[in-house]
């Protein structure tokens, strides 16, 4: 199994996983336990962009709700099979580390259990700080991931696995520029958090530069 190489900020997986990502079960999990969840309150604007979907458990979800979606994949031949199992979504393949979208050009950024697979804390902070760029002032991130056990590693033997620890995700967020941060913790891994914008909540304007990203 390949694992994430310069070129590559999320590795590949593992059988076990392509399974269950791709199976009916595990998109109504997402479907009807985490995404209205992690929405719950939240207002995803018109334009929405989610961030490594892999086989669309939350893509068809997510398109119901914003005028335009679109969806980030660094595996071609996933994002073929999203592209046309959902001919509406603007999917593209591409590395979440380094977006080729402008700044501020979402009202909403969703990544749902995809962190835990990008290899390093580092890359991992790269994600979340394109997030921010391109998001639009008051725009909300949301996501959630897998908790850290024996039992992820395991499932993710012969992959990557390098889970997000909740007690230092919101440190993180907060050291990358994002305001009002929510972070929750029950079977799994929630947060969301806002570009810094005009409801009240003062920020850098778009195109200026976040502070230094952490290690």
């Amino acid at each position: 199994m390949a694992a994430a190489g310069p070129g590559r900020s999320v590795a590949s997986v593992n059988s076990n996983h392509d399974e269950l990502c791709g199976s009916p079960e595990w998109a109504a999990y997402i479907q009807d336990e985490v995404l209205p969840a992690v929405t719950a309150g939240v207002d995803l604007g018109r334009e929405m962009l989610e961030i490594g979907p892999g086989p669309g458990a939350a893509t068809g979800w997510l398109c119901q709700r914003v005028t335009r979606l679109a969806a980030l994949e660094r595996d071609e031949p996933a994002a073929a099979a999203l592209a046309a199992k959902f001919p509406g979504v603007q999917v593209t393949v591409g590395d979440a580390t380094r977006m080729s979208y402008p700044d501020c050009s979402f009202d909403s950024v969703g990544s749902f259990t995809m962190l835990h697979h990008v290899p390093t804390t580092a890359r991992q902070n790269q994600i979340l700080a394109e997030a921010l760029r391109v998001l639009r002032p008051g725009g909300v991130l949301v996501g959630s991931d897998s908790l850290p056990s024996n039992g992820l590693h395991q499932f993710h033997e012969g992959d990557t696995c390098h889970p997000v620890e909740p007690a230092a995700l919101l440190v993180r967020l907060q050291t990358l520029g994002f305001a009002a941060i929510v972070v929750a913790v029950d079977d799994v891994l929630k947060f969301t958090a806002r570009k810094a914008g005009p409801a009240g909540l003062p920020g850098r304007p778009c195109g200026v530069l976040a502070p230094g990203i952490p290690d």
